[in-house]
């Protein structure tokens, strides 16, 4: 496995537990971990540069400071009704994973959903989405975009991982939300450290510090490269508290999900709906494009591949996304009740 463990320290591979050269701790205590953090940072920053030009200024510039930008009445409002109900009125084969007491419910945006819903196809190709996902992703690559349902309460006694503030990585890489529904305080919203994101002497030295401790003594996921953090690491680096973002319907978010972000904590059982955008390449990769699978007619299959892929590889990589057949994004019940509550998005 030598030579697999090597070739990983110049791609995004992350767990300290699955490879021992990255999570050896006299190899970090030598400074690789933090080098590798280091690199991958400059070669996005360097990325990022060539593609800003075509990026609205004031999108730019809100994640330039903040790591994520918030960007209201993103679809013009009339078209936003008719989108909004024709997803949510969709019928397609749905996946679902549960971590704790939630439950997270996707639809692929696959060619089907695309032919039944044209404004869905060209909502996710205008220019300027597509130079903000390029600008944020630092790579010119089709993200995988789904419609996605989050359920909340949903009977497990054991807290959703996703509300403890974390990074995804240990380098850059996109998420995006356009929520359907306005989204309260209280619930489940997307939570986010502002300018977490950066690469300060203070970020690095904590990254340096975390590449010290025995795997085995870290928590799973931190340990699988996706490393919570607690407040006062978030003082050490500066930093303040992690900020609810409670937003209109309508509203398109997008982040560089190296910032500290969590899921906040819902009173009440919701199913929060949204279309959820992802994106992460090999953070060393010195160009922008050449991926062949954003390619138009075989991004929008990219889902389907990578479910049908993990289900033939279950009992190796495991498959935690389980089908539940044909299904809209939420209950009919409160999809119509949420049809009839907001209707001003």
């Amino acid at each position: 496995m030598f030579p697999i463990w090597l070739f990983q320290l110049v791609t995004g591979a992350k767990s300290f537990l699955d490879n021992p050269l990255i999570g050896s701790r006299r190899l970090n205590r030598l400074g690789l971990h933090k080098a590798r953090v280091k690199c991958a940072g400059a070669i996005c920053a360097w990325r990022r540069r060539r593609l800003a030009s075509r990026v609205p200024v004031d999108w730019r510039e809100a994640f330039d400071r903040d790591g994520f930008v918030a960007i209201h009445d993103f679809v013009a409002p009339d078209t936003f009704q008719d989108l909004r109900k024709a997803i949510l009125e969709y019928q397609g084969e749905a996946r679902e994973m549960r971590q704790g007491d939630a439950v997270t419910r996707r639809l692929a945006i696959d060619p089907a959903m695309l032919g039944a819903i044209p404004e869905l196809r060209k909502q996710l190709e205008r220019e300027d989405l597509l130079a903000l996902f390029h600008y944020v992703a630092s790579f010119r690559i089709t993200p995988l975009h789904y419609v996605q349902t989050i359920v909340t309460h949903d009977g497990d006694v054991n807290a959703d991982p996703q509300e403890a503030l974390h990074a995804d990585a240990f380098h850059s890489s996109l998420k995006a939300w356009l929520f359907l529904n306005p989204v309260e305080p209280d619930e489940a919203p997307f939570n986010y450290v502002r300018g977490s994101h950066r690469l300060t002497p203070e970020r690095l030295d904590w990254e340096y510090r975390r590449s010290l401790i025995d795997p085995r003594e870290m928590s799973r996921l931190t340990a699988r490269g996706s490393p919570r953090v607690e407040q006062e690491d978030l003082a050490a680096m500066g930093l303040g508290e992690g900020e609810a973002l409670a937003v209109p319907g309508n509203t398109l978010v997008v982040a560089d999900t190296l910032g500290f972000h969590a899921r906040g904590a819902s009173v009440r059982p919701i199913e929060r709906v949204e279309i959820w955008s992802y994106a992460r390449r090999n953070p060393f990769l010195p160009w922008l494009g050449g991926d062949l699978l954003s390619v138009r007619g075989l991004a929008e299959r990219r889902i389907g591949w990578i479910w049908a892929a993990r289900d033939r590889l279950a009992g190796f990589i495991g498959q935690p996304w389980q089908p539940v057949g044909v299904r809209r994004p939420v209950n009919a019940s409160i999809g119509r009740d949420a049809a009839e509550s907001h209707h001003s998005g």
